[in-house]
């Protein structure tokens, strides 16, 4: 397995990013042997907590699963690496929208007041879609405590599989959605808004809505990684 080079997670690029389009694309993040060691662990049952299948519970078709405690490595370190990058861009969200910054710098931190509050159950998962498999729009929120910005890797190789793009949608009052689709090669990384991002509007800051999803998968096969920084009640 390949390292990561975390030197690619540049905050004032990623702030930059956010502001302009409400997504932030780390191209290559992962290099491809890193993703299929990692998308291989989710036929290993034992690493999960959680198995879901969305057709049943109306979240969409496919399935995914919640990883355990304790983390793969590598998914550990993703989640602890990436952590103090999004933490100065969460607080300054969190101080526009509501005057408060509560994320601490590291994630050992930020998990431990998420544990005293009741939320103990590790978040990062994997997500598998196979043709005609698609996620609805949706909002990753499972608990009074959320980091508001959340990852997505793409764990395969886009020329094995059709359709299946990465969907994110913007509600601001008065107006419409907008959508914008991210391209996603092998081992890049979206950062995206869990809930809300604030914006300038005429009378100041305010927070619109995202939510998130992938559109129908026409053929193939295609896995993704999901790093979200808080646990789950």
């Amino acid at each position: 397995m390949s390292e990561i080079d975390f030197g690619r997670i540049r905050t004032p690029a990623i702030t930059e990013q956010l502001a302009e389009s409400g997504a932030a694309l780390i191209e290559g993040l992962l290099p491809g042997g890193t993703c299929e060691h990692i998308a291989g662990m989710f036929e290993e049952e034992q690493r999960f907590r959680a198995t879901v299948t969305m057709e049943r519970h109306g979240f969409g078709r496919g399935r995914y699963r919640y990883f355990g405690y304790p983390l793969p490595r590598s998914i550990a370190s993703l989640r602890e690496e990436i952590y103090p990058k999004l933490a100065p861009i969460a607080n300054a969200w969190t101080r526009t929208i509501s005057g408060s910054a509560p994320y601490p710098p590291s994630l050992a931190e930020f998990l431990a007041i998420c544990h005293e509050a009741g939320q103990r159950r590790p978040t990062p998962l994997l997500l598998k879609y196979q043709t005609g498999d698609y996620n609805c729009l949706h909002q990753d929120l499972y608990g009074d405590h959320a980091f508001p910005l959340q990852v997505a890797i793409l764990l395969s190789d886009p020329q094995s599989f059709t359709g299946g793009e990465f969907v994110l949608t913007e509600q601001r009052p008065r107006r419409q959605s907008r959508a914008e689709v991210i391209p996603l090669n092998q081992g890049d990384a979206v950062i995206f808004a869990v809930s809300k991002r604030p914006v300038e509007g005429n009378r100041g800051a305010y927070g619109v809505t995202h939510r998130h999803g992938v559109s129908r998968l026409k053929s193939g096969t295609r896995l993704t990684l999901g790093i979200i920084f808080h646990d789950a009640a």
